[in-house]
């Protein structure tokens, strides 16, 4: 029998999350310790978030939100680490039970992590527990994207969304797997939509729920506040345009922030609460949705979910070096758009949420996608899909890929 092994800088290696109980002892008081600012002068959060909010999750975070139970959670799966390109990847990888489970990456945003995915890790991977069929099973890789929670920390440039994308792809290679699917939001989006322009021979297809499909002009129109273009249909100016044109306008300054300084966020690093306020004010649906959930009532997030991603950020210190991909992109060598067009050619699902940034038309989805083999609206769920409707989430990734099987 011929046995091989790895070359040291390409090892998969375990990996083990421990927290030591002084981290969590410090969290506390630095939370307890939180110079507050002065209550807004509005009533709605169009100054940013709430300080009632901000109390009540303080609140919470001190006395009785519990990292433990995350934790539990975490470790109770397989983690790994290994080095591409010069960074550690850490990844979750749960193989299904189920024979002929299909290899599925599944990445994350910002300010997401590994976090919004751990729900539907199980009916992925365990369908028949789940009103699905065996055949719909998948094998899952969850990254955490360099720069972000238990991965390295890139040290020098360049780290973009292509480069991601191509360390995916040696990623699922080094596991051994000669065919894969894909599938990404947020930043996740953008890497998946890179995976299927450069089109590796291994990759059988994407999923999306952030489409990169907006035409270029109509992008424009948006970000410069100019009239929408001619020809677009009442959803396309509504449901695109018109959203397009509010996030840059409101909710976008996050964005710029870190694509242009990302360094200066040092506060980020040194308060708690501060880095809360940072992550929960990404855009105005899911803010409005996390104040909600504060303020007692019940939606797709807990308040446990929305501390255990912030928890996750504060322990790993990665508020800053997370945000050094925006500057990829917006001040980096390799600009790219953030919901244009990226010339992707293997086959594409795309599932639209109504309280995404934007809902994309079928027919802007088959122009960017030549290759489209699925086209959904959902009628609930956001931003952060598989975090807040894993169920939905998880049948739309099923039935998408279901034909590339």
């Amino acid at each position: 029998m011929a046995v091989t092994t790895q070359r040291p800088e390409t090892a998969v290696r375990p990996f083990t999350i421990r927290t030591p109980e002084a981290d969590l002892e410090d969290l506390r008081a630095r939370i307890a310790a939180t110079r507050w600012p002065d209550k807004e002068p509005v009533d709605d959060s169009s100054q940013g978030v709430p300080l009632a909010t901000m109390k009540a999750l303080a609140r919470y975070w001190e006395t009785e939100y519990d990292w433990r139970k995350c934790e539990e959670r975490l470790t109770a799966l397989s983690h790994f680490v290994t080095e591409i390109d010069g960074v550690d990847i850490h990844f979750i990888h749960v193989r299904s039970k189920h024979e002929d489970a299909m290899p599925l990456i599944v990445t994350h945003g910002w300010p997401g992590s590994i976090i919004e995915q751990l729900k539907i890790i199980e009916p992925l991977t365990n369908p028949t527990a789940h009103g699905a069929s065996a055949a719909d099973a998948f094998d899952l890789v969850i990254p955490s994207m360099p720069g972000y929670g238990f991965s390295g920390k890139p040290t020098t440039t360049g780290w973009d969304p292509i480069r991601m994308a191509r360390a995916y792809t040696e990623l699922m290679k080094r596991l051994g797997y000669t065919h894969f699917v894909a599938q990404g939001g947020d930043w996740g989006a953008l890497i998946v939509d890179q995976m299927g322009a450069e089109a590796p021979p291994e990759l059988l297809g994407i999923h999306t729920n952030l489409p990169g499909a907006v035409p270029d002009d109509v992008i424009a129109a948006a970000v410069s506040g100019s009239p929408a273009p001619s020809g677009l249909t009442d959803d396309e100016t509504h449901n695109v345009y018109e959203k397009v044109k509010a996030f840059w306008a409101v909710d976008v300054a996050y964005a710029l922030e870190l694509g242009t300084r990302p360094q200066t966020l040092y506060a980020m690093a040194d308060s708690p609460v501060g880095l809360a306020a940072w992550l929960l004010d990404h855009d105005s649906v899911s803010l409005a949705l996390i104040e909600r959930v504060f303020d007692g009532q019940t939606e797709g997030l807990t308040r446990d979910d929305v501390l255990d991603n912030i928890t996750h950020y504060w322990l790993t210190n990665t508020a800053v070096s997370s945000g050094r991909l925006y500057w990829e992109i917006i001040t980096g060598e390799n600009k790219m758009t953030f919901f244009g067009k990226k010339g992707v050619t293997v086959p594409v699902a795309v599932s639209v949420f109504p309280n995404e940034l934007y809902q994309i038309s079928r027919r802007w989805a088959e122009q960017a996608y030549p290759n489209l083999i699925h086209y959904n609206k959902l009628d609930k769920g956001g931003h952060f899909a598989a975090w807040e409707q894993p169920q939905l989430f998880s049948e739309e990734v099923r039935t998408g890929l279901r034909s590339l099987r």
